[in-house]
């Protein structure tokens, strides 16, 4: 199963008492492919330098860019799906590019892509990827 996650599912999935820790634990233990392209791991580790610090950032990122099940793909084609948060078009770009079974996020800033007939890309919520791990 390969997957593009949105920054926000994959920081609450990182702190060891979190009900979503399951899904950085699949990762950890290879149960489904990760997608990611420069411009996501730049936000993530963007993000989680801002929420916790650069160090953890870092570590964070290197360990993504270690791990065997985490593919990088270029991105050609920037598709601007999403006008209501265009920063969230790099996810969408990063699944059609590494032709993604999911993307999992629960912005609703993608529920735009339920109506968009090519490139058809299905949006999970976090609860409905735990529930296909």
């Amino acid at each position: 199963m390969k997957v593009v996650i949105d920054t926000n599912v994959l920081l609450v999935s990182i702190p060891k008492q979190s009900p979503y820790r399951v899904i950085f634990d699949h990762l950890i233990a290879k149960k489904y492919d990760l997608l990611i392209s420069n411009e996501v791991l730049h936000e993530y580790t963007e993000i989680i330098a801002r929420k916790a610090n650069p160090v953890v950032a870092n570590n964070i990122a290197e360990m993504l860019l270690t791990l065997s099940n985490v593919h990088k793909h270029e991105v050609y084609y920037k598709w601007q799906l999403i006008d209501a948060d265009k920063d969230d078009n790099k996810f969408v770009d990063c699944a059609i590019a590494g032709n993604a079974d999911f993307l999992v996020s629960n912005d609703r800033h993608f529920n735009v892509l339920k109506t968009i007939e090519f490139p058809k890309l299905q949006v999970l919520t976090i609860s409905e990827f735990i529930g296909h791990l």
